[in-house]
C-alpha cells in the first residue's frame, strides 16, 4: 500500500521528479551519458553518429509515407559533413515557438519555459509561470491556427517553430518565413506512453536529455504499475467516448490513445473490432447501435457553469436515450477548470489512475481524489 501511495502523488510536478543538469549527446565517439533511445513513440528515431545526432522523424500512423530528417548538432559548430536529405539544427535551441498545448507539455514539465518565445491559442492556458510570461512580453501570441502573424514570428527570431504538419492548421503560410519548421507528432501517437514520451525528443532540442529521461522513467513506472492492478479483472465495462459536432459523432478508432488507456484501466472501448489508430467521424445512430452496453460515457468539453445531465441532455435529446446516460455513467473534465490538454500528455498515469478510480475503485485507496476525470454528479 506504501507503494501504491507513491505511485498516486498527482501533485507532483514534471521538474521535481528529475535531478542533475543537461546530459547532451549530439555527436559521435567517446563516452556519452543522457543518450535518448524511444521505446513506445513511434513518430520519431534517433541514432548517434560521428557527423552528429540523426533525428528522424515520421507520422505513427502512416510509417515513412512522409517524414522529415534532422541532424542535431552543438550550438556554434558546423558539421564535417550533413547526410543526404538533413537538415541542421542547432542544439540546445534557445527560443521556439510551441504550437499546441501538447508541446506546451513537454516544456512545462522540462522546466524550459525561458526557451518558449511564442504560442497560439491562450484559450485553456493554466500554467502561471506561462502565464506571467505572456503578461510581461517574455512570450508573445503569434496568432491561431490558419491565421499565423508573420510579423510577431520574424520579430521573435525564434531558432525553429514546432509544427503539427498533419493537422489543417495554415502552416503553408509558415513555409515563406525562412525559420526551421520541426514536426512534433506526439499528438498521433496510439498509446499513452508513446505520447508521453515525445518529452524526449523535446529533451534532444534543449540539452536536457537526461532529465527527460528521468522524467520519463517515473511516468513509465507509475503507469506500468497502475496497469498491472487491473491485468486480472473479470468485469471489464463497456465506455463511449465524444459528443456530435455538427451532425458528426468524433471518435477516436479502436487501436487509439484513448482506446488503449481505457483497456489498460480495465475497460473495454466500444469499438473494440475497429482497426484505425486515428479518428473516426460516425453519425448518432451508428453510435447508438454500438453502445447498447455501454456503462460509461468520457467527455471532455469547454462548459461555462455547471456541466450536468439536463445540460447534456439540452444539447441533444437522444442523448438520454444513451445507456450510460441512463445509468449516470458520464465520466467529465471540464476544460475550464482543469489544465486538462496543457497537463495530460506528461500525465498518463494521472489520467489511468482517474480512470481506473471509476472503473475499479477498489483497486485504489478510499481517499484516492481524482485529478482530471469523475463521475458527473
Amino acid at each position: 500500500m506504501l507503494l501504491l501511495a507513491v505511485l498516486l502523488l498527482p501533485a507532483v510536478s514534471c521538474k521535481k521528479e528529475a535531478a542533475g543538469g543537461a546530459g547532451t549527446a549530439v555527436s559521435g565517439g567517446g563516452a556519452q551519458t543522457g543518450l535518448v533511445e524511444p521505446r513506445y513513440a513511434e513518430g520519431f528515431r534517433v541514432r548517434y553518429t560521428d557527423a552528429g545526432c540523426l533525428l528522424d522523424i515520421q507520422d505513427p500512423q502512416r510509417g515513412e509515407q512522409e517524414s522529415f530528417h534532422f541532424l542535431l548538432v552543438p550550438r556554434g559548430t558546423a558539421p564535417a559533413q550533413v547526410p543526404a536529405g538533413y537538415s541542421v539544427l542547432e542544439v540546445p535551441v534557445e527560443r521556439v515557438v510551441c504550437m499546441t498545448s501538447l508541446q506546451l507539455s513537454n516544456f512545462i514539465c522540462l522546466d524550459e519555459l525561458d526557451r518558449v518565445a511564442g504560442v497560439t491559442s491562450t484559450r485553456h492556458l493554466f500554467n502561471p509561470d506561462m502565464k506571467q510570461r505572456l503578461a510581461d512580453g517574455r512570450t508573445r501570441k503569434i496568432g491561431i491556427e490558419g491565421n499565423f502573424d508573420s510579423e510577431v514570428i520574424l520579430a521573435l527570431d525564434p531558432d525553429l517553430i514546432l509544427i503539427s504538419p498533419f493537422k489543417r492548421g495554415g502552416y503553408e503560410a509558415l513555409r515563406g518565413v525562412d525559420i526551421p519548421l520541426v514536426p512534433h507528432l506526439g499528438y498521433q501517437e496510439a498509446t499513452p506512453l508513446g505520447q508521453a514520451e515525445w518529452i524526449k525528443f523535446a529533451g534532444l532540442l534543449t540539452g536536457e536529455e537526461e532529465k527527460a529521461n528521468a522524467l520519463f522513467a517515473g511516468i513509465e513506472q507509475r503507469y506500468l504499475a497502475l496497469k498491472a492492478l487491473t491485468a486480472d479483472v473479470k468485469d471489464r465495462p463497456v465506455v463511449l467516448s465524444g459528443e456530435l459536432h455538427g451532425g458528426n459523432w468524433y471518435v477516436g478508432g479502436g487501436r487509439s490513445f484513448l482506446a488503449q488507456i481505457f483497456r489498460d484501466a480495465g475497460g473495454e472501448y466500444f469499438l473494440p473490432e475497429d482497426t484505425n489508430a486515428g479518428g473516426l467521424n460516425l453519425d448518432f445512430e451508428t453510435v447508438y447501435s454500438q453502445t447498447a452496453q455501454a456503462r460509461y460515457w468520457r467527455i471532455v468539453n469547454s462548459y461555462n457553469g455547471d456541466f450536468s445531465y439536463e445540460a447534456l441532455k439540452a444539447e441533444d435529446a437522444r442523448y438520454a436515450d444513451l445507456n450510460a446516460f441512463q445509468n449516470k455513467g458520464v465520466i467529465y473534465c471540464n476544460m475550464r477548470e482543469k489544465p486538462f490538454y496543457e497537463s495530460m500528455p506528461v500525465q498518463p498515469d494521472v489520467v489511468l489512475a482517474d480512470l481506473i478510480h471509476i472503473f475499479h475503485p477498489e483497486l485504489l485507496p478510499a481517499d484516492y481524489q481524482p485529478v482530471f476525470y469523475a463521475l458527473l454528479p
